[in-house]
């Protein structure tokens, strides 16, 4: 390994002279991932970046702007979620950072996104060698801002992120603003002989950005082939929120799932069970005490048994718990949590009841726990 780092000596110094250096990344805002330090102004032509490496520890491509907080864009003011600037993607335009990363661990990215005047914006989330098309036109939060987490499995310690605006609007400078990119491991839960399920409590997940007070998105599955939801995945057509106790109410522990989306927001996991073997699925539901209001019904299937929670929200936090008793059909049964309705709150944002608490156990290895969480 010495010998061929010493033959490769002067040119990796000539490469560190032309181009930032990869940074050993730890949890947390990538290094300026929130973009406080900004180019000089002789690499600015107003908010325009002149520079493919104007902004400290990024490379831009394309039409790329640097967006101070209230910034005004015709009738619209700009606001900016975390710190004081952030960065606007025009057509085709990408920023990129090199990461040293540890092979084999997986990975949950932690961004806030806001369209700001496209219908259909999208975005083209990359690590090497994995990329995913995220679709932002919908709208999770009243302030036009929304964080997302998107994660995948480091095939190599040097991967470059790239997150690149793909769309060909008439006018460049409606493309997706970017703010707060942020990382963190992702370590896989394990069943425990208490509980059949894994990450019940919805623990393990994405980092939390430092001021996004409206939680994390994450895509369903069909945009995102590895979970930032270790051990779930979203089996619908829109995402679920994750969501912590520092800003929303949740049912035990510090983190909870809302499911934001109706009938197209579910999350389901896969366990193995024993053919014929009666189970009980013990769970929490409630509200994030975030405003949601209204006639809420969780739907909760396992093999062939189904049940509906209905749980009336004055949107102040609070829970029931459930049950659903099934017996297994087959090797691996699918546990699949749903919501039956859509709801919105008074400022339009989509919202929706929490789940969190879950326990899995066969009926004759477990009846006093469920009744003592009942």
């Amino acid at each position: 390994m010495k010998k061929k780092m010493q033959g490769f000596h002067a040119p990796f110094l000539l490469l560190c002279a032309i181009f930032h250096v990869a940074t050993s990344i730890t949890d947390g805002l990538l290094p300026n991932g929130n973009f406080e330090q900004g180019p000089n102004s002789k690499d600015l032509n107003g908010t325009i970046i002149r520079a493919a490496r104007a902004i400290p520890q990024w490379e831009v491509s394309g039409f790329v702007e640097y967006i101070p907080s209230g910034h005004k864009q015709g009738d619209m003011l700009l606001v900016v979620p975390e710190g004081s600037y952030a960065v606007r993607l025009g057509n085709e335009a990408f920023i990129r950072q090199t990461l040293l990363l540890t092979p084999s661990l997986r990975y949950s990215l932690s961004f806030s996104a806001a369209r700001t005047c496209a219908q259909s914006e999208r975005l083209n989330i990359s690590v090497t060698p994995f990329s995913s098309l995220l679709p932002i036109q919908t709208t999770y939060s009243s302030n036009g801002w929304d964080s997302y987490a998107w994660a995948f499995l480091a095939k190599q310690s040097t991967v470059h992120l790239v997150i690149h605006n793909p769309g060909v609007d008439d006018d460049p400078a409606c493309g997706p603003l970017i703010d707060a990119v942020a990382i963190r491991t992702l370590y896989p839960p394990r069943p425990t002989n208490k509980n059949i399920l894994k990450n019940a409590g919805f623990e393990e997940g994405p980092i939390f950005l430092p001021h996004a007070s409206w939680g994390i998105i994450i895509p369903p599955n069909i945009e995102d082939d590895h979970s930032a939801l270790p051990a779930w995945k979203i089996v619908s057509l829109k995402a679920v929120k994750y969501i912590d106790t520092a800003h929303f109410a949740v049912g035990e522990g510090r983190r909870a799932v809302e499911l934001v989306a109706g009938r197209e927001s579910a999350i389901a996991q896969t366990v193995r069970t024993l053919v014929g073997r009666a189970y009980a699925l013990t769970f929490a539901v409630g509200d994030a005490r975030d405003g949601c209001v209204g006639s809420m019904v969780v739907e909760a299937f396992a093999a062939r048994s189904s049940v509906k929670i209905p749980y009336e929200s004055k949107g102040k936090g609070g829970y029931k718990r459930a049950v659903l008793r099934f017996t297994a059909v087959g090797e691996r049964t699918n546990v699949v949590f749903q919501s039956s309705f859509y709801h919105t709150r008074d400022d339009g944002a989509l919202c929706g009841p929490v789940i969190d608490d879950l326990l899995l156990v066969s009926v004759r290895a477990g009846p006093a726990r469920i009744s003592h969480r009942l």
